[in-house]
């Protein structure tokens, strides 16, 4: 959903010092305001997070499908061989 499709909502959050200051330099080196910042930073976050976990779905599909994969692959190979 984007984030102007809903009512925004106020959040109030510590920062370490560092990590302020840190934002505060990014923030103008971007030429944006700190809370767009941080709205850009946790939709990145969230979006990476959707990406590890397709890739972990993928990675176990792939696993659950390998002995029906090699399986496969060498019935292939035995085919190939009969025809030679």
């Amino acid at each position: 959903m984007p984030a102007t499709a809903a009512k925004p909502k106020r959040v109030v959050i510590d920062f370490p010092e560092p990590l302020f200051e840190a934002t505060e330099h990014a923030a103008n080196e971007l030429a944006i305001n700190r809370s767009s910042l941080i709205r850009r930073a946790v939709e990145q976050f969230l979006a990476e997070m959707e990406r590890c976990k397709l890739e972990k779905e993928l990675q176990e599909g792939y696993l659950a499908n390998a002995v029906s994969a090699l399986a496969a692959a060498n019935e292939l190979m035995g085919a190939e061989t009969d025809l030679a």
